[in-house]
């Protein structure tokens, strides 16, 4: 059986890279669900003072395609007895990668565990990593985890309440965009209900090239300034393929959740998790990232069922951050 290694890629944040190895065990464990061939052997190896992940498996070039979009993985090596033979990696990335990496602000999530969490949620849903898909943050801050939607090439939606994060991102994307030279176009618009200021939309659309966005062949994105609890009167029922977020630790920010700021993000969970299982389609994933000490993976795992969805058996991604977070994910999908 052929053996398989991967580098790790480096990561800037130190607390982050001691998990790395057992994070990247675990995202490719369930990476194996997605594949042709199977794997097995996943393992941590040292080779030449470095680790690695290795494993075995009869893997097609588009299983190697897919592996490719890991979230920590710097290389692909086939091993031959003691040597390692790089493979070529074709990843789906169709954006110059500082889009994610040049945003530098308190209270960040890791690109890396972003990419992780984006990643498992899509492959817990009915649909493909490198499809076209719509993806959603309910609490989308300033726009990791829609960065890294439009670099897979899918169209990101977002909701935050934070009036200061939604004018860093607009700004930040209209400027990234002109920088890049993309045909694209951009608008801020209030959106009204009953007469009533409801909240503010950014709307942009942009191309790769010229010819593309002539086409009609564009990227969409959509943030909401407003409330996640009133996600319904901006979006409709069953638009999304995934709604992935970073839920408020209780740490750098706290939580709104109609009584005011809480330490816990459950009871915003709790109040949002229903509205946003209408906005995902039938076969669709909701991933969400959390602070375990402020609440149980039971906690959570409770409200997502109540709410009709089914929670996906992961592998353990619980790592720590700092001495007041560890954080964890779950995932769940609509039937």
């Amino acid at each position: 059986m052929p053996r398989y290694a991967l580098l790790i890629l480096p990561a800037f944040n130190r607390v982050y890279g001691a998990s790395a190895v057992r994070l990247t065990r675990a995202e490719l464990t369930v990476f194996g669900g997605a594949l042709e061939g199977e794997l097995s052997g996943i393992e941590e190896t040292t080779l030449g003072g470095v680790p690695y992940v290795t494993f075995e498996g009869s893997l097609t070039s588009h299983d190697l395609d897919l592996l490719a979009n890991l979230s920590s993985v710097y290389a692909i090596f086939g091993m031959e007895g003691d040597l390692l033979r790089p493979l070529t990696m074709r990843p789906l990335d169709r954006l110059s990668s500082d889009l994610i990496t040049i945003q530098k602000y308190a209270g960040k999530t890791n690109e890396h565990f972003t990419k992780l969490l984006l990643n498992v949620t899509v492959l817990a849903s009915g649909f493909p990593l490198d499809g076209k898909l719509a993806v959603f943050d309910p609490m989308c801050g300033r726009g990791t985890t829609l960065n890294q939607a439009l670099m897979y090439g899918y169209d990101a939606y977002g909701v935050d309440v934070d009036g200061k994060d939604f004018e860093a991102y607009s700004g930040f994307l209209k400027t990234w965009l002109k920088n890049k030279r993309l045909k694209h176009t951009a608008e801020t618009v209030p959106v009204r209900r009953e007469r009533a200021l409801a909240g503010r939309r950014l709307n942009i659309s942009f191309g790769l090239t010229k010819e593309a966005f002539k086409a009609g062949d564009v990227q969409h994105v959509s943030v909401v300034n407003a409330d996640t609890l009133r996600g319904r009167e901006f979006f409709k029922p069953r638009s999304f393929d995934v709604i992935v977020t970073d839920a408020p630790y209780g740490v750098q920010h706290g939580s709104k959740g109609g009584g005011g700021l809480s330490r816990s993000p459950l009871e915003l969970i709790r109040q949002a998790v229903p509205v946003w299982a209408e906005l995902l389609r039938p076969g669709g994933a909701l991933g969400i990232s959390w602070n375990t000490y402020g609440g149980s993976r039971d906690d959570l795992a409770e409200i997502l069922t109540t709410a009709g969805l089914d929670v996906a058996g992961h592998p353990d991604f619980e790592h720590w951050v700092d001495q007041a977070i560890v954080r964890d994910i779950l995932v769940a999908r609509k039937r």
